[in-house]
C-alpha cells in the first residue's frame, strides 16, 4: 500500500495553479520565466560540477604520503563498520551467546 506525498497537488489542483500562475505573470512573461528558470538551473548544474572537479584536481595535488594517510582512515573507517556488522551478525545468529 502506498500513500501519496502529503500536500502534494495532484490532478485537478495543477491545472488551478497553472491558472493562478497564468493571472500572475501573465501569458507573456512565462516563456521569459521558463527560459529563466531553465538558465538559472544549468548554472547551477555547472557550478556543481566545477565544485566536484575542483575537490579531484585537488585529490591530485595531495602528496603520495597524505593520499596514504587518506586511504589508511578510509580502511580504518570500513573495518570498524564491517566490525560493527559482523558483531551484529553474531547476535542475529547467535542471540543466546
Amino acid at each position: 500500500m502506498t500513500y501519496p506525498l502529503i500536500g502534494m497537488p495532484e490532478g485537478w489542483e495543477w491545472l488551478v495553479l497553472l491558472v493562478i500562475v497564468v493571472l500572475v505573470f501573465g501569458a507573456a512573461k512565462l516563456p521569459d520565466l521558463a527560459r529563466g528558470s531553465g538558465q538559472a538551473l544549468r548554472i547551477f548544474k555547472a557550478e556543481a560540477r566545477g565544485a566536484k572537479e575542483d575537490e579531484v584536481k585537488a585529490k591530485a595535488l595531495l602528496s603520495p604520503e597524505a593520499r596514504q594517510a587518506e586511504e589508511a582512515e578510509k580502511l580504518a573507517t570500513l573495518d570498524a563498520k564491517q566490525a560493527e556488522l559482523d558483531a551484529e551478525r553474531a547476535k542475529i545468529t547467535n542471540p543466546d551467546g
